[in-house]
């Protein structure tokens, strides 16, 4: 499994803006409104809002992999994104976010969701992909890292 079968290049984000966990969540949303018009980016925002009240995505070591499943939805969307500042994400170790993992799937595929979470867990699991993530200097340079991976 590759995740760049999964990860356009619109959908890594080097520098996000927010400064809380629902402006993330938001400005991850932001680029799959913008590349696919008819996606309802509200709904998104709601339905990862309401898997983090469930317990948080935020699971340690500066990293958070917020998801969910939308029925409107013909394929899993993955968005990438890097806070060079960190976010309060009310992770597990009480520690800022910096990388940020959304997944987006369709009802139907909950098999396949479940094998791409696992993956990208055990990805960030390893320190040395989570360093090189961080330093990338660029967003050419942080999809690089992503396609290495």
């Amino acid at each position: 499994m590759r995740l760049e079968d999964y990860l356009q290049p619109e959908f890594v984000i080097g520098n996000l803006a927010s400064e809380s966990k629902s402006e993330v969540l938001a400005e991850l949303v932001a680029p799959i409104k913008k590349q696919w018009p008819d996606f309802d980016a509200k709904r998104a925002h709601q339905v990862l809002l309401d898997r983090e009240n469930l317990g948080t995505t935020g699971i340690g070591d500066g990293v958070a992999i917020p998801h969910g499943k939308m029925e409107s939805l013909e394929r899993i969307v993955i968005v990438v994104g890097r806070s060079l500042a960190g976010v309060s994400f009310d992770a597990l170790d009480f520690k800022p976010c910096r990388i940020f993992f959304l997944v987006l799937a369709p009802e139907h595929v909950a098999g396949l969701h479940l094998r791409i979470l696992a993956h990208i867990s055990r990805l960030l699991s390893d320190e040395s992909f989570r360093r090189a993530f961080l330093a990338a200097e660029t967003d050419e340079a942080l999809r690089q890292v992503l396609a290495a991976a």
